[in-house]
């Protein structure tokens, strides 16, 4: 089931187009990265200074059900916004790959089981690789699996 509450649109011009086309059609259309043709999911959280709905579309890395947040921006020196969401509501996720959203549960990762999952993002976006050499801090990497 969907997060609930008030949704606040990113200020972000083609963030807001992309979650907004995702969504109307089921995740048949706005899947992918602009101009790459590369899948995405759209991710649900819950703001930690708002607690407003935040939506944010980031490249599809899955294995075995669950998906990864990798939180690169594009090598910034600073982590997104929704990485202090998911630090303060875990539990307050939701993934949507396709028609349905799911409930789910995140956690950040870290020593070999961050090492695995870090291979496949960058397996399925090798810009991730890149990402990292462009800033001293680690790029924080979130598991997130349905919720039980």
């Amino acid at each position: 089931m969907p997060l609930e509450g008030e949704y606040e649109p990113s200020p972000r011009a083609w963030v807001r187009d992309q979650v907004e086309l995702y969504e109307r059609t089921g995740g048949q259309e706005g899947n992918t990265l602009r101009d790459r043709g590369l899948p995405v999911v759209l991710f649900s959280t819950r703001g930690a200074t708002s607690g407003k709905v935040r939506k944010h579309p980031l490249m599809r890395v899955e294995h075995d059900g669950a998906y990864l947040m990798v939180a690169s921006q594009g090598g910034a020196p600073t982590n997104p916004a929704w990485v202090a969401n998911l630090r303060k509501a875990p539990d307050q996720v939701t993934v949507q790959d396709g028609p349905e959203p799911w409930d789910g549960v995140a956690r950040e990762l870290s020593g070999e089981e961050r090492d695995l999952w870090w291979e496949r993002a960058v397996a399925a976006f090798p810009d991730f690789a890149d990402y990292q050499t462009r800033t001293e801090r680690r790029i924080p990497i979130f598991l997130v699996e349905r919720r039980s």
